[in-house]
């Protein structure tokens, strides 16, 4: 496969999957009607956020499955983490379980420093364009506990 098809393809997933997941979601997203705690961003911010974090995840994937370094070791960790992004939306925004989100958010943050690890082990490059990811979920673990706790 070229290294076009394989970056448009890894970029491309978890576009998508975001993109299908927000939609999904869109109707029950509650986040302007909640009590927010200090520094929560504007609505507007997140699916600008969230395009930027799933480009730059797709290309650190890509330059991995460009270069032949992927191992099933790889792919399992980015297949779940993605699986694990997708269903916090849902829990959160969809089905309204803030405390539950939190606890699945933490697991995604130890999936992400785990993925950053091995990502990092093959390719620096492709481990440190995970960092803006990590630190965004960090973030997001804050407001999800946070909005649970004042909502």
């Amino acid at each position: 496969m070229s290294k076009i098809k394989i970056y448009a393809k890894s970029i491309l997933i978890p576009v998508i999957i975001g993109g299908i997941v927000g939609l999904f979601i869109s109707s029950s997203i509650d986040y302007s009607g909640l009590e927010k705690p200090f520094l929560s961003p504007p609505s507007i911010a997140f699916p600008i956020v969230w395009t930027i974090l799933y480009i730059l995840m797709g290309i650190s994937y890509g330059i991995l499955e460009s270069k032949k370094l992927n191992d099933s070791n790889i792919k399992l960790i980015y297949n779940i983490q993605l699986f694990v992004n997708a269903m916090w939306s849902i829990f959160f925004f969809t089905l309204k379980w803030r405390f539950f989100a939190f606890i699945w958010i933490l697991i995604l943050d130890i999936l992400v420093i785990r993925m950053i690890i091995e990502f990092y082990k093959k390719n620096k490059l492709s481990g440190l364009l995970q960092i803006p990811y990590l630190l965004w979920i960090l973030f997001a673990s804050y407001l999800n506990i946070a909005i649970y706790l004042i909502n």
